[in-house]
This record gives C-alpha cells, sequence and structure tokens, in this order.
C-alpha cells in the first residue's frame, strides 16, 4: 500500500510539472510569435496577451521584451494593462504614472487607439482620486479624438465607451444626474452593439448610483441585478463584489436586513481575494451599518475599526464621508455623544473638501475671491479657542490656588470671590465662543450659495449666471458686514433674508413664492436681533417642507407686535409637513444631522442674557378638517426689553 503511494506522488509531481512547463513554454512561445507580427491595434495584441494579463510579473516581463525589440504599440497595451493592475489594487499614483507612459509612448508612435486608450485609464485613475478637473479633461480629450473617426474599429469604440461611463460619473460626483444617466446610457448603446458585456454590466451599475442618488430605491436594485446577472454570465468576480456591496447597502436602506447582510457576506470573501482596499473598506462600513441597524454593537464595532483604519491610511474621501455618517449614528445609539458628534464634524469637513473639489472647475474664481476671508476667519477661530483654552486653563488653575487658600484664610470671603471670578470668565468664554461659530459660519454659508449658482455656470448660462451672482455678491457684503456685530436691526436682518431667499430659489426654478408681512405702524428699524437668526428656520421650510412637493410651494414671513413686550415673527409654509419630512429623512442612506435651529436657540440665549423677558419658539403642524398636513408653521416670539 505504501508502495502505490509513493508512486502515485511521483506520477503527481511528473504531472504537475510537465503541466507547468507547458504554461511557461507557451507563455514564451505566444510573446515570440507577437514579436514576429507585431500587430497595431488593441484587439488583435490582447487576443494574444489577454490570457497574461491579471500577472503583473508576467506583464513586467513582456515590457522588458518589447522594449529590447522597440515594439512601441507593444509597449503602449502593456503599460496600460500595468496601470489597470495598479488600479485594480488602489494604488493610484502608480497607475498614472504608467499610463502616462503609455500616453506618451502612444502619442510618439502617431497610434489614435492607444492615446485614446490611455488618455480615458487617467481619466478613470484621476477621477478615483477624487481630482474631477483633470479627470474629465482627459476623458473629453479622449472623446474628441474617437469622435473625429470616420469609420471607428471595434478598440476605439471600446474606448468611447469608457469615454462616456468616466464623463458619466463625474456628473454623478456633481450632482448632474440627468446629465450622468444620458452619458451612462450612451456608454451602453456602444457596449451592445460591440458586444461588451463587461462594460453594460458596469453602466447599468452606474445608473443604479443614479438611481439611488434620486431616492428611487427599486430602480436602483433592478438595474444593480441587471449588472450582477451580466457579472454572473461572464464570471467576473470584480463587478460581482461591485453588485452583492450596492444591493446590501439599498436593501439596508430599504430595512430588509436579512437580504443586506446575505449580499454583503457574499461580497467580502471576492473583496479579499482580488485585494481591493476600497472596497474592503466600504463593505466593511456597510456590515457596521448593517449591524447598527440590527443593534448588534460589538460586530458593528469590529466593522467600523476595520473601515476606518482602511479609509483614513489611504484617505478615501467619498467612502470617509459614508463611514463618518455611519459611525456618527453608532456612537449616538451606543451613547457616546462626544464621538458621535466628533464623527459627524469629520463628515462635515470631508464632505466640504469633497464639495470644493467638485465645483473647483465651475466656480474656482469666485472661490479664490473669497479664499482670502475664509483663511483670515478660520486664524480668527483659531485664535479665539486658544484664548478660550487659555481661559479655561487659567480657572482651572485658580479653582486649585483658591482652595487651597480656603483651607487658610476666611473660607466664605474667598468663596464669593472666586464665585465672582469664575462667572465673569464664563461669561467671557460664552462669548468667545459665539464669535467662533459666527466666523466659522461665514464660508460655509458662502459655499452653499455658490452652489446654489453653479447650474447656471456649468450650463454657460450667461445672462443668468451674472443676474445672480450680482444678488450673490450682495448677499455676500450684506452678510460680512453684520459678522462684526452681535446684532442687527430687524428690517436689515429681512432685507439679507430676501436675499438668501432669492439665491435659494434658483434651485427650485424660481418656483417659491416667498412673501413678506410687516404690521403697520411698526418701525422694524428700532427692533433688535441677532444676525441671520431666521435663516436655519427658512432653510428647514425649503428642504424639509416645499423640495418633496408638488404644485404651488408658498412661504410668508410674518411680523407683528404681540404685546408692549414681545414682537412675534411667523414662519409658515405649505409643505410636507414634518411627518412625511421625517419618514423622508429616515430613507435616506447618509442621514445628515442638522443642528442650525440648536445654535440659533444658543444665539438667542445669549442674546436675551441681559433682558426681562425670554424668547420662545414654537413649531405648529397644520392640518386640514381630516388631519391632512397642510404645511409647517413656526413661531418665534422674541423680548423688546
Amino acid at each position: 500500500m505504501k508502495n502505490y503511494f509513493i508512486i502515485y506522488l511521483l506520477l503527481f509531481n511528473l504531472t504537475f510539472g510537465a503541466f507547468s512547463q507547458k504554461k511557461k513554454t507557451d507563455f514564451k512561445i505566444t510573446v515570440d510569435n507577437i514579436l514576429t507580427t507585431k500587430p497595431n491595434t488593441y484587439k488583435k495584441i490582447d487576443k494574444l496577451l489577454k490570457p497574461f494579463q491579471r500577472d503583473s510579473t508576467k506583464v513586467k516581463i513582456i515590457i522588458e521584451r518589447f522594449q529590447k525589440e522597440n515594439y512601441k504599440d507593444g509597449l503602449a497595451y502593456e503599460y496600460i494593462k500595468l496601470g489597470n493592475i495598479y488600479r485594480k489594487y488602489s494604488d493610484y499614483n502608480k497607475a498614472i504614472e504608467v499610463h502616462k507612459k503609455a500616453l506618451e509612448i502612444s502619442q510618439d508612435n502617431k497610434n489614435d487607439e492607444f492615446e485614446i486608450f490611455s488618455l480615458n485609464m487617467l481619466g478613470v485613475d484621476y477621477r478615483r482620486k477624487n481630482i474631477y478637473t483633470s479627470a474629465i479633461n482627459f476623458n473629453k480629450k479622449a472623446l474628441e479624438i474617437a469622435e473625429k473617426k470616420k469609420n471607428p474599429n471595434s478598440g476605439i469604440l471600446r474606448s468611447m465607451e469608457v469615454s462616456y461611463n468616466s464623463i458619466g460619473n463625474i456628473y454623478l460626483l456633481l450632482e448632474q444626474y440627468i446629465l450622468a444617466e444620458k452619458n451612462f446610457k450612451k456608454a451602453i448603446d456602444i457596449a451592445e452593439k460591440s458586444k461588451n458585456k463587461w462594460s453594460v454590466s458596469i453602466n447599468n451599475e452606474n445608473i443604479a448610483k443614479v438611481k439611488e442618488a434620486q431616492d428611487s430605491l427599486d430602480l436602483a436594485i433592478e438595474y444593480t441585478k441587471r449588472a450582477l446577472a451580466i457579472d454572473q454570465s461572464i464570471n467576473n468576480h470584480y463587478g460581482r463584489m461591485i453588485c452583492y456591496n450596492r444591493l446590501g447597502k439599498l436593501h439596508i436602506k430599504k430595512g430588509d436586513y436579512v437580504i443586506a447582510e446575505e449580499y454583503l457576506k457574499n461580497a467580502v470573501p471576492i473583496a479579499k481575494s482580488v485585494k481591493n482596499k476600497y472596497y474592503i473598506s466600504l463593505i466593511n462600513n456597510n456590515l457596521g451599518w448593517l449591524y447598527t441597524k440590527t443593534k448588534k454593537t460589538n460586530k458593528a464595532q469590529k466593522h467600523f475599526e476595520k473601515s476606518l483604519k482602511i479609509a483614513e491610511k489611504r484617505n478615501y474621501k467619498t467612502a470617509l464621508t459614508e463611514i463618518y455618517t455611519n459611525y456618527s449614528e453608532f456612537n449616538e445609539l451606543t451613547g457616546n455623544y462626544k464621538e458621535a458628534l466628533n464623527y459627524q464634524k469629520k463628515y462635515t469637513a470631508t464632505a466640504n473638501e469633497l464639495l470644493n473639489d467638485k465645483t473647483s472647475k465651475y466656480v474656482n474664481d469666485l472661490i479664490i475671491k473669497y479664499d482670502s476671508e475664509r483663511k483670515s476667519n478660520q486664524i480668527k477661530s483659531l485664535a479665539k479657542q486658544n484664548e478660550i483654552a487659555a481661559l479655561e486653563l487659567s480657572k482651572n488653575r485658580n479653582f486649585i490656588i483658591i482652595s487651597f487658600i480656603v483651607l487658610i484664610l476666611l473660607a466664605t470671603v474667598l468663596y464669593f470671590v472666586y464665585r465672582q471670578i469664575s462667572l465673569n470668565k464664563e461669561k467671557k468664554i460664552l462669548t468667545l465662543e459665539q464669535d467662533v461659530l459666527r466666523s466659522q459660519m461665514n464660508p460655509h454659508f458662502i459655499f452653499n450659495a455658490l452652489n446654489s449658482i453653479k447650474h447656471y455656470i456649468v450650463n454657460n448660462e450667461q445672462k443668468n449666471a451674472v443676474h445672480y451672482l450680482n444678488k450673490f455678491s450682495k448677499l455676500i457684503r450684506k452678510i460680512l458686514e453684520s459678522s462684526t456685530v452681535k446684532e442687527v436691526s430687524l428690517k436689515e436682518e429681512l432685507n439679507i433674508i430676501d436675499l438668501y431667499m432669492n439665491i435659494e430659489n434658483i434651485r427650485f426654478s424660481n418656483q417659491i413664492n416667498y412673501t413678506i408681512k410687516v404690521e403697520d405702524d411698526l418701525d422694524i428699524s428700532t427692533i433688535k436681533v441677532p444676525p441671520l437668526v431666521l435663516q436655519p428656520f427658512l432653510e428647514n421650510a425649503l428642504w424639509h417642507g416645499l423640495s418633496s412637493k408638488k404644485g404651488d410651494k408658498t412661504i410668508q414671513l410674518s411680523v407683528f407686535k404681540l404685546s408692549k413686550e414681545y414682537i412675534q415673527i411667523d414662519i409658515e409654509d405649505n409643505g410636507i409637513g414634518r411627518t412625511a419630512s421625517a419618514k423622508i429623512k429616515s430613507n435616506k442612506v447618509i442621514h445628515k444631522k442638522s443642528i442650525g435651529i440648536e445654535l440659533t436657540k444658543e444665539r438667542l440665549n445669549n442674546f436675551i442674557k441681559d433682558f426681562k423677558n425670554p424668547f420662545s419658539l414654537i413649531f405648529n403642524d397644520l392640518v386640514d378638517e381630516n388631519k391632512n398636513p397642510l404645511g409647517t408653521k413656526v413661531a418665534l416670539r422674541i423680548p423688546l426689553q
């Protein structure tokens, strides 16, 4: 029996060795043959060398052979493939370096097909790095060259698919969803004609992203399943991983947690096998979010930690916005409110960085104009925070000193002295904190306003752009003037809010009917309020009340004197109501915490500290006889003395 076993092992080793030797021989013969014929199109080269393109070692060996033989078309092909391998493993800097070599060789060799391929691959590389201006420039350049060809071959058609796909992805990041879907469908049309199932799958999955962004979850699932079916038919592991992850995320959003877990668990081994750090991070984030929803906190914590470690190390900004939001939700659920706030702040900072990246191509000149002001405010904010820290440190030190003196001298007298000192310092700290909040709000408000007029600049509508830029500049001047004072007249506040509503109404195609009604004989120029105190309530009315409403949309702001001690400001909209708005918000993937109202309450508290009477804030849900929502009314009472 033992002898049979030894013979079996010898036969196995001989067979395996022969098979390995045959593979090495096949590889060498293939490379020798292609150097004999030296084909100059992507399709012909790919037909021979495709079996070896997943192995970076073999690709590098082929590159050395082609360099010795000065086979430039083959070199361009291999550098494209090597760059794709680097990108697959999220090494985007190396991918760019290698794809630039491919571009240089193809341009030097005057091979349009490989030049188009190289430009498109560079576009994809820069998009993955969130450098959208460079990405769209490379993709548009590739498309310009390709569209000049009267009879494009299959390789150029494939490149046109990549161009439309990449441009669609950039429009998706810019939240131009109609343009994004249009480009993805163009890519699918070309891919179906050239029978490129892989590209059809990718672009179906991209349309699913568009539908998800538009909150059309069922359509998003349908398009993702189309992509998955194709990936399964062509045995595309990478594509299956992407689809499983997206389906898991979509089903979490729908509340189908069992189905979501099954899809995400299917994605995990594939992500590990292809060693894609970006998707390993995303999948772990979605698992963390799933276990947060199902209150399996230990599992959730482990997956969030894995996800954060990868994403922060590699600076995956797009992934980090999702991770920070979901991890903030997890910390809030587990009662760790300090960490929840910390990660919400990280989300805001990262989202603002991405917003700046996305809009830089279109509003760069405007942003530069206000960049020095933003930096100045940041420096002031840091200086004031340092002063706050110094005061708090001083207060703690005084406490120790006074506590020591209390033990030696008259305890009662020293206690009241210390208490007075502490109260004065706390009052100063509160004032400084309010200044910090205001200095941070100015640049935030500027970028929101810029984003509102972005589409006019994108669409090159010069008259509209100039009209609203004039209003915008006036609004900025008003905000900057009011940011230096702790109070403004109600008349000035209403002027600023009117400008704000004009800018925001752009995003509603000027469909909002906004009116201001002031009681007769009420002198609003003598009434003082904190600057921009009404803006958060109007923002809520717009984006939570009216954005999802069909038909006429109205907001009425009314000011009247309630008594000798109070004025009342009512903000009434005919939106969908708070209940429907909360339901829509709960269905969204990313839950943004609104802190505007809470900050406004704090500012009002500081404003009325020396007044006799307190302020009051009441939210009323407006309904008809059948309890159907008619909108929301906010009543703000402000004391006059």
